[in-house]
């Protein structure tokens, strides 16, 4: 189990390190989101519906002890796409705009999520946040993954991301629930750096 004198520093990191990045990456995010409203007008059934105007999805994610947050991302997909359903497998998924795969292979489509990690709802470093669908297949041994904050960043990501099979990213995610660490951390998060860079993984 953590110490509480490493979840006070971890949690003092994502403090730090959001307010830091919400700001650094602010023109950048104002930039992404007129760019968004743009392109929007160029999709297929615009004018039909108002989730066309939406820049910034909020979708239903499960966190900390299996207690539902409000997670933030700027919309990569159709206007018409459904919010809560399996997540592209793959960059040919027809349910992704253009802009959209640009987004999600930059990983610029998470920048929102900065502000979940500020709210308390995430942490930079742990297990993905999964859709209450999915969730609820859980057997006992996979919900320890609820054991800890879910991250914007983790083990999975920094291994192949979507590249890697499923089960093994639940390995992954385990692994880092029984074995998490400042050091960890900190080589998750500079490995992050580089997965980003490569945008190898990412659907």
């Amino acid at each position: 189990m953590p110490t509480k004198a490493y979840l006070k520093i971890k949690r003092l990191m994502d403090i730090v390190l959001s307010v830091f990045l919400i700001i650094f990456f602010l023109p950048l995010f104002c930039i992404i989101c007129l760019v968004v409203i743009v392109y929007s007008f160029g999709e297929k059934g615009v004018g039909q519906q108002k989730r066309k105007s939406r820049i910034v999805i909020a979708q239903e994610r499960i966190g900390l002890r299996g207690v539902p947050f409000t997670m933030y991302k700027i919309r990569t997909m159709r206007h018409d796409a459904s919010l809560y359903d399996v997540s592209p497998k793959h960059s040919g998924d027809d349910r992704i705009t253009g802009l959209g795969m640009f987004l999600r292979a930059t990983s610029l489509d998470e920048l929102p999520q900065f502000w979940n990690v500020l709210k308390g709802d995430m942490s930079l470093v742990g297990p993905r946040p999964e859709m209450p669908f999915l969730v609820a297949t859980y057997s006992a041994h996979e919900r320890r993954r609820l054991d800890v904050l879910p991250g914007l960043t983790g083990l999975w990501q920094v291994s192949g991301r979507k590249d890697i099979p499923l089960r093994e990213n639940l390995s992954l995610d385990l692994y880092y629930v029984e074995h998490m660490s400042l050091w960890l951390d900190i080589k998750i998060l500079c490995k992050t750096v580089v997965a980003v860079l490569r945008a190898k993984g990412a659907y």
